[in-house]
Protein backbone atom coordinates (compact mmCIF):
# COMPACT_ATOMS: atom_id res chain seq x y z
CA UNK A 1 0.00 0.00 0.00
CA UNK A 2 0.96 3.61 -0.77
CA UNK A 3 -0.29 6.74 1.07
CA UNK A 4 0.47 10.09 -0.59
CA UNK A 5 -0.63 13.27 1.92
CA UNK A 6 -2.07 15.48 -0.40
CA UNK A 7 -2.90 19.17 1.49
CA UNK A 8 -3.30 19.85 4.72
CA UNK A 9 -5.86 22.45 6.56
CA UNK A 10 -3.74 25.21 7.75
CA UNK A 11 -6.19 25.52 11.26
CA UNK A 12 -6.52 22.58 11.78
CA UNK A 13 -4.68 18.59 11.69
CA UNK A 14 -7.38 17.83 8.39
CA UNK A 15 -5.89 16.59 5.61
CA UNK A 16 -6.20 15.07 2.61
CA UNK A 17 -4.66 11.87 0.86
CA UNK A 18 -4.71 8.94 -1.60
CA UNK A 19 -4.08 5.38 -0.43
CA UNK A 20 -3.02 2.96 -3.99
CA UNK A 21 -4.62 -0.05 -2.46
CA UNK A 22 -4.09 -3.85 -4.75
CA UNK A 23 -8.02 -3.48 -6.22
CA UNK A 24 -7.74 0.15 -6.54
CA UNK A 25 -7.09 4.03 -5.07
CA UNK A 26 -9.25 5.73 -2.28
CA UNK A 27 -9.23 9.29 -1.64
CA UNK A 28 -8.86 10.49 1.51
CA UNK A 29 -10.82 11.47 4.02
CA UNK A 30 -13.11 8.12 3.43
CA UNK A 31 -16.19 6.46 5.15
CA UNK A 32 -16.24 2.93 4.41
CA UNK A 33 -19.98 1.24 4.35
CA UNK A 34 -19.85 -2.00 6.54
CA UNK A 35 -20.68 -5.07 4.63
CA UNK A 36 -20.60 -7.30 7.42
CA UNK A 37 -21.74 -10.22 5.92
CA UNK A 38 -20.43 -9.68 2.74
CA UNK A 39 -23.12 -7.60 1.69
CA UNK A 40 -23.80 -3.78 2.35
CA UNK A 41 -27.64 -4.52 3.63
CA UNK A 42 -30.18 -4.01 0.96
CA UNK A 43 -27.65 -2.50 -1.50
CA UNK A 44 -26.45 -3.94 -4.36
CA UNK A 45 -23.12 -3.98 -5.70
CA UNK A 46 -23.57 -1.58 -8.39
CA UNK A 47 -25.31 0.59 -6.69
CA UNK A 48 -22.35 0.81 -4.32
CA UNK A 49 -20.27 1.84 -7.08
CA UNK A 50 -22.54 3.78 -9.46
CA UNK A 51 -24.89 5.45 -6.84
CA UNK A 52 -23.22 5.50 -3.38
CA UNK A 53 -19.91 6.13 -5.56
CA UNK A 54 -18.01 3.96 -2.56
CA UNK A 55 -14.44 3.95 -2.86
CA UNK A 56 -14.02 0.84 0.02
CA UNK A 57 -16.41 -1.00 2.14
CA UNK A 58 -15.55 -3.00 5.16
CA UNK A 59 -16.02 -6.89 5.85
CA UNK A 60 -15.94 -8.60 9.10
CA UNK A 61 -13.99 -11.57 10.14
CA UNK A 62 -16.17 -13.30 12.55
CA UNK A 63 -19.34 -13.16 10.50
CA UNK A 64 -17.44 -14.32 7.25
CA UNK A 65 -16.01 -17.20 9.23
CA UNK A 66 -18.93 -18.49 11.17
CA UNK A 67 -21.13 -18.39 7.85
CA UNK A 68 -20.12 -19.13 4.72
CA UNK A 69 -17.13 -20.19 6.14
CA UNK A 70 -13.48 -18.95 5.10
CA UNK A 71 -13.27 -22.31 3.29
CA UNK A 72 -15.64 -21.32 0.80
CA UNK A 73 -14.71 -17.70 0.39
CA UNK A 74 -10.70 -18.71 -0.01
CA UNK A 75 -12.32 -21.60 -2.89
CA UNK A 76 -14.13 -18.94 -4.61
CA UNK A 77 -10.76 -16.71 -5.07
CA UNK A 78 -11.38 -14.25 -1.88
CA UNK A 79 -14.17 -11.99 -1.04
CA UNK A 80 -13.81 -9.75 -4.25
CA UNK A 81 -14.50 -12.53 -6.02
CA UNK A 82 -17.20 -14.15 -3.99
CA UNK A 83 -19.14 -10.94 -3.62
CA UNK A 84 -18.22 -9.49 -7.24
CA UNK A 85 -16.96 -5.80 -5.46
CA UNK A 86 -13.77 -5.41 -7.77
CA UNK A 87 -12.61 -2.38 -5.50
CA UNK A 88 -10.67 -2.52 -1.90
CA UNK A 89 -12.12 -4.23 1.00
CA UNK A 90 -10.95 -4.11 4.61
CA UNK A 91 -11.49 -6.83 7.33
CA UNK A 92 -11.88 -6.20 10.60
CA UNK A 93 -10.05 -8.70 12.82
CA UNK A 94 -13.22 -9.90 15.38
CA UNK A 95 -12.40 -8.50 18.14
CA UNK A 96 -15.13 -5.90 18.30
CA UNK A 97 -17.56 -8.58 17.84
CA UNK A 98 -15.75 -11.14 20.20
CA UNK A 99 -16.25 -8.40 23.05
CA UNK A 100 -19.63 -8.30 22.20
CA UNK A 101 -20.39 -11.46 22.99
CA UNK A 102 -19.30 -10.91 27.04
CA UNK A 103 -21.66 -13.94 28.05
CA UNK A 104 -20.49 -16.09 25.28
CA UNK A 105 -16.37 -15.92 26.25
CA UNK A 106 -13.32 -16.10 27.65
CA UNK A 107 -10.01 -14.29 27.11
CA UNK A 108 -6.52 -15.98 27.95
CA UNK A 109 -3.45 -15.54 26.75
CA UNK A 110 -3.13 -17.98 24.07
CA UNK A 111 -6.84 -16.40 22.41
CA UNK A 112 -10.15 -15.74 22.56
CA UNK A 113 -13.00 -19.29 22.89
CA UNK A 114 -16.06 -18.01 22.38
CA UNK A 115 -19.56 -19.89 21.34
CA UNK A 116 -21.47 -19.09 18.12
CA UNK A 117 -24.00 -16.74 18.43
CA UNK A 118 -25.91 -19.22 15.90
CA UNK A 119 -25.94 -22.52 17.32
CA UNK A 120 -23.90 -22.34 19.98
CA UNK A 121 -20.62 -24.17 19.07
CA UNK A 122 -17.65 -23.04 20.46
CA UNK A 123 -14.05 -21.27 18.37
CA UNK A 124 -10.96 -20.03 19.36
CA UNK A 125 -9.93 -16.62 17.79
CA UNK A 126 -5.91 -16.58 18.27
CA UNK A 127 -3.21 -13.52 16.97
CA UNK A 128 -2.22 -16.55 14.28
CA UNK A 129 -5.25 -17.91 12.94
CA UNK A 130 -6.84 -14.60 12.58
CA UNK A 131 -4.44 -13.73 10.44
CA UNK A 132 -4.90 -16.85 8.76
CA UNK A 133 -8.64 -16.23 8.31
CA UNK A 134 -7.77 -13.01 6.73
CA UNK A 135 -5.70 -14.21 4.46
CA UNK A 136 -8.32 -16.65 3.07
CA UNK A 137 -10.73 -13.69 2.78
CA UNK A 138 -8.30 -11.57 0.88
CA UNK A 139 -8.81 -7.76 2.11
CA UNK A 140 -6.69 -5.47 0.98
CA UNK A 141 -6.25 -4.11 4.69
CA UNK A 142 -6.54 -6.84 7.25
CA UNK A 143 -6.46 -5.62 11.09
CA UNK A 144 -4.60 -7.11 14.01
CA UNK A 145 -6.72 -9.21 16.74
CA UNK A 146 -6.70 -7.11 19.55
CA UNK A 147 -9.08 -7.14 22.62
CA UNK A 148 -11.48 -4.13 22.75
CA UNK A 149 -12.19 -2.93 26.42
CA UNK A 150 -15.83 -1.61 27.33
CA UNK A 151 -16.82 2.08 28.63
CA UNK A 152 -16.52 2.57 31.50
CA UNK A 153 -13.46 0.57 32.34
CA UNK A 154 -11.36 0.22 35.53
CA UNK A 155 -7.60 1.58 34.82
CA UNK A 156 -6.10 -1.88 36.38
CA UNK A 157 -8.48 -4.05 33.57
CA UNK A 158 -7.47 -1.29 30.88
CA UNK A 159 -3.82 -1.90 31.28
CA UNK A 160 -3.71 -5.32 31.89
CA UNK A 161 -6.01 -5.63 28.57
CA UNK A 162 -3.79 -3.17 26.87
CA UNK A 163 -0.50 -5.15 27.83
CA UNK A 164 -2.36 -8.39 25.85
CA UNK A 165 -3.45 -6.59 22.88
CA UNK A 166 0.29 -5.31 22.28
CA UNK A 167 1.71 -9.04 23.05
CA UNK A 168 -1.20 -10.09 20.51
CA UNK A 169 0.14 -7.27 17.88
CA UNK A 170 3.34 -9.04 18.06
CA UNK A 171 2.13 -12.35 17.50
CA UNK A 172 -0.07 -10.81 14.66
CA UNK A 173 2.87 -9.21 12.74
CA UNK A 174 5.06 -11.97 13.21
CA UNK A 175 2.55 -14.64 11.94
CA UNK A 176 1.96 -12.10 8.85
CA UNK A 177 5.17 -11.29 7.95
CA UNK A 178 5.64 -15.04 7.90
CA UNK A 179 3.31 -16.12 5.68
CA UNK A 180 2.27 -15.13 1.86
CA UNK A 181 -1.12 -13.88 0.26
CA UNK A 182 -3.52 -16.73 -1.17
CA UNK A 183 -4.77 -14.92 -3.51
CA UNK A 184 -2.10 -12.75 -6.07
CA UNK A 185 -2.12 -9.32 -4.28
CA UNK A 186 -0.30 -7.59 -1.45
CA UNK A 187 -2.16 -7.44 1.95
CA UNK A 188 -2.06 -4.53 4.71
CA UNK A 189 -1.78 -5.01 8.05
CA UNK A 190 -3.48 -2.27 10.74
CA UNK A 191 -2.00 -2.33 14.70
CA UNK A 192 -4.85 -0.78 16.55
CA UNK A 193 -4.66 1.23 19.31
CA UNK A 194 -6.13 0.69 22.60
CA UNK A 195 -5.92 2.12 26.12
CA UNK A 196 -9.85 2.71 26.96
CA UNK A 197 -9.95 6.84 27.67
CA UNK A 198 -6.97 6.76 29.83
CA UNK A 199 -4.36 9.51 28.67
CA UNK A 200 -1.02 7.79 29.26
CA UNK A 201 -2.35 4.04 28.19
CA UNK A 202 -3.63 5.52 24.40
CA UNK A 203 -0.22 7.32 24.33
CA UNK A 204 1.54 4.27 25.05
CA UNK A 205 -0.30 1.85 23.26
CA UNK A 206 0.36 4.64 19.98
CA UNK A 207 4.33 4.59 20.48
CA UNK A 208 3.77 0.78 20.89
CA UNK A 209 2.16 0.02 17.67
CA UNK A 210 4.19 2.66 15.42
CA UNK A 211 7.44 0.34 16.88
CA UNK A 212 5.56 -2.58 14.08
CA UNK A 213 6.44 0.06 11.33
CA UNK A 214 2.89 -1.08 8.67
CA UNK A 215 1.15 1.06 6.54
CA UNK A 216 -1.43 2.07 8.52
CA UNK A 217 -2.76 2.64 11.64
CA UNK A 218 -6.43 2.30 13.56
CA UNK A 219 -7.81 3.35 16.72
CA UNK A 220 -10.03 0.77 18.39
CA UNK A 221 -12.44 1.03 21.62
CA UNK A 222 -14.20 3.73 20.84
CA UNK A 223 -18.18 4.51 20.03
CA UNK A 224 -18.69 1.89 23.04
CA UNK A 225 -20.72 4.57 24.71
CA UNK A 226 -18.16 6.86 26.09
CA UNK A 227 -19.65 10.41 25.86
CA UNK A 228 -18.65 12.50 22.43
CA UNK A 229 -16.05 14.99 23.69
CA UNK A 230 -14.60 12.06 25.48
CA UNK A 231 -14.15 10.54 22.18
CA UNK A 232 -13.02 13.70 20.47
CA UNK A 233 -9.93 13.78 23.53
CA UNK A 234 -8.81 10.44 23.13
CA UNK A 235 -8.60 10.55 19.20
CA UNK A 236 -6.36 13.99 19.60
CA UNK A 237 -4.28 12.48 21.88
CA UNK A 238 -3.53 9.23 19.54
CA UNK A 239 -3.49 11.58 16.42
CA UNK A 240 -0.95 13.51 18.10
CA UNK A 241 1.35 10.54 18.21
CA UNK A 242 1.06 8.82 15.04
CA UNK A 243 3.08 9.23 12.27
CA UNK A 244 1.62 11.95 9.79
CA UNK A 245 2.94 9.91 6.66
CA UNK A 246 0.55 7.17 7.42
CA UNK A 247 -3.45 6.76 7.14
CA UNK A 248 -5.39 6.98 10.76
CA UNK A 249 -8.68 4.86 10.86
CA UNK A 250 -11.00 5.31 13.51
CA UNK A 251 -12.95 2.16 13.93
CA UNK A 252 -16.51 2.32 14.58
CA UNK A 253 -17.35 6.08 14.41
CA UNK A 254 -20.13 7.21 13.70
CA UNK A 255 -22.18 10.21 12.70
CA UNK A 256 -21.83 12.45 10.70
CA UNK A 257 -20.95 15.15 13.45
CA UNK A 258 -18.49 13.02 14.25
CA UNK A 259 -17.05 12.22 10.86
CA UNK A 260 -16.16 16.15 10.73
CA UNK A 261 -14.97 16.41 14.49
CA UNK A 262 -12.40 13.79 13.38
CA UNK A 263 -11.06 14.65 10.25
CA UNK A 264 -10.88 18.05 12.35
CA UNK A 265 -8.36 16.29 14.61
CA UNK A 266 -6.73 14.17 11.91
CA UNK A 267 -8.21 11.03 10.85
CA UNK A 268 -8.58 9.44 7.35
CA UNK A 269 -10.85 6.43 7.53
CA UNK A 270 -14.30 5.81 8.99
CA UNK A 271 -16.75 2.86 8.95
CA UNK A 272 -20.23 2.59 11.17
CA UNK A 273 -23.50 0.82 10.53
CA UNK A 274 -25.22 3.89 11.49
CA UNK A 275 -26.08 4.83 8.19
CA UNK A 276 -27.81 1.57 7.02
CA UNK A 277 -28.96 0.53 10.47
CA UNK A 278 -30.48 3.63 11.08
CA UNK A 279 -32.41 4.02 7.58
CA UNK A 280 -33.67 1.10 8.05
CA UNK A 281 -35.80 2.68 11.15
CA UNK A 282 -36.12 5.75 8.92
CA UNK A 283 -34.13 7.97 10.00
CA UNK A 284 -31.98 10.14 7.36
CA UNK A 285 -29.22 12.24 7.06
CA UNK A 286 -29.48 15.35 5.12
CA UNK A 287 -27.24 18.65 4.24
CA UNK A 288 -30.36 20.56 6.43
CA UNK A 289 -30.22 17.93 9.32
CA UNK A 290 -31.70 14.91 10.30
CA UNK A 291 -35.15 13.70 9.24
CA UNK A 292 -37.27 10.76 11.07
CA UNK A 293 -39.54 9.97 8.14
CA UNK A 294 -42.08 7.91 9.69
CA UNK A 295 -43.28 11.65 11.53
CA UNK A 296 -47.04 12.63 10.65
CA UNK A 297 -45.47 15.74 8.82
CA UNK A 298 -44.29 13.81 5.83
CA UNK A 299 -47.60 12.58 4.72
CA UNK A 300 -47.92 14.74 2.29
CA UNK A 301 -44.88 16.60 1.66
CA UNK A 302 -43.81 15.25 -1.90
CA UNK A 303 -40.82 17.68 -1.93
CA UNK A 304 -36.96 15.56 -2.86
CA UNK A 305 -35.67 13.52 0.35
CA UNK A 306 -32.69 16.12 -0.13
CA UNK A 307 -32.75 18.58 -2.75
CA UNK A 308 -29.14 19.63 -2.11
CA UNK A 309 -27.70 16.04 -2.65
CA UNK A 310 -25.97 14.18 -5.91
CA UNK A 311 -27.80 11.02 -5.16
CA UNK A 312 -30.51 10.23 -7.99
CA UNK A 313 -32.31 8.37 -4.68
CA UNK A 314 -32.24 11.55 -2.62
CA UNK A 315 -33.41 13.75 -5.73
CA UNK A 316 -36.14 11.58 -7.40
CA UNK A 317 -37.73 10.06 -4.17
CA UNK A 318 -40.25 12.25 -2.38
CA UNK A 319 -40.70 12.36 1.53
CA UNK A 320 -44.56 11.16 1.36
CA UNK A 321 -43.37 8.00 -1.04
CA UNK A 322 -41.18 7.27 1.13
CA UNK A 323 -42.43 7.48 4.22
CA UNK A 324 -45.29 5.54 3.09
CA UNK A 325 -43.00 2.31 2.19
CA UNK A 326 -40.98 2.67 5.65
CA UNK A 327 -44.50 2.89 7.52
CA UNK A 328 -45.75 -0.35 5.81
CA UNK A 329 -42.37 -2.30 6.40
CA UNK A 330 -41.43 -2.42 2.57
CA UNK A 331 -38.45 -3.76 1.24
CA UNK A 332 -37.93 -0.84 -1.05
CA UNK A 333 -38.49 1.81 1.51
CA UNK A 334 -35.38 0.72 3.29
CA UNK A 335 -33.09 -0.02 0.06
CA UNK A 336 -34.21 3.62 -0.82
CA UNK A 337 -33.00 4.77 2.65
CA UNK A 338 -30.04 3.10 3.05
CA UNK A 339 -28.69 4.22 -0.67
CA UNK A 340 -29.63 8.06 0.62
CA UNK A 341 -27.54 8.16 4.17
CA UNK A 342 -24.96 5.93 2.26
CA UNK A 343 -24.74 8.61 -0.55
CA UNK A 344 -24.91 10.90 1.86
CA UNK A 345 -21.84 9.82 4.13
CA UNK A 346 -20.42 9.55 0.80
CA UNK A 347 -21.05 13.23 0.03
CA UNK A 348 -19.80 14.70 3.18
CA UNK A 349 -16.06 13.17 3.56
CA UNK A 350 -15.71 13.72 -0.27
CA UNK A 351 -17.07 17.37 0.34
CA UNK A 352 -14.78 17.69 3.77
CA UNK A 353 -11.65 16.25 1.24
CA UNK A 354 -12.12 19.50 -1.21
CA UNK A 355 -12.30 21.72 1.54
CA UNK A 356 -9.36 20.77 3.39
CA UNK A 357 -7.39 21.56 -0.13
CA UNK A 358 -8.77 24.43 -0.98
CA UNK A 359 -7.86 25.68 2.68
CA UNK A 360 -11.48 26.43 3.66
CA UNK A 361 -12.12 23.01 5.75
CA UNK A 362 -12.78 24.71 9.31
CA UNK A 363 -14.83 27.67 8.29
CA UNK A 364 -16.77 24.84 6.11
CA UNK A 365 -16.98 22.66 9.18
CA UNK A 366 -18.08 25.28 11.91
CA UNK A 367 -21.46 25.65 9.44
CA UNK A 368 -22.06 22.20 8.90
CA UNK A 369 -22.19 21.03 12.34
CA UNK A 370 -24.60 23.33 12.87
CA UNK A 371 -27.07 22.00 10.41
CA UNK A 372 -26.43 18.20 11.24
CA UNK A 373 -27.39 18.55 14.51
CA UNK A 374 -30.76 19.84 13.92
CA UNK A 375 -33.94 18.02 13.69
CA UNK A 376 -36.21 18.89 10.73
Amino acid sequence: MKFTLQAEDPSSRARAGKMELAHGVVETPIFMPVGTAATVKGVHQHELDEVIKAQIILGNTYHLYLRPGTEVIEKAGGLHKFNSWNKPMLTDSGGYQVYSLSGRRKIKEEGVTFQSHIDGSRHTFTPENVMDIQRQIGADIIMAFDECTPYPCDYRYAKRSLAMTHRWLKRCCDHFDSTEPIHGYKQSLFPIVQGSTYKDLREESARTVIEHDREGYAIGGLSVGEPHDKMYETTDWVCSILPKDKPRYLMGVGTPTNLLECIALGIDMFDCVLPTRNARHGLLYTSEGEINIKNLKWKQDFSPIDPNSTSPASRIHNKAYLRHLISRNEMLGAQISSLHNLSFFLWLVGEARKQIIDGTFTTWKTQMVAKLTRRL
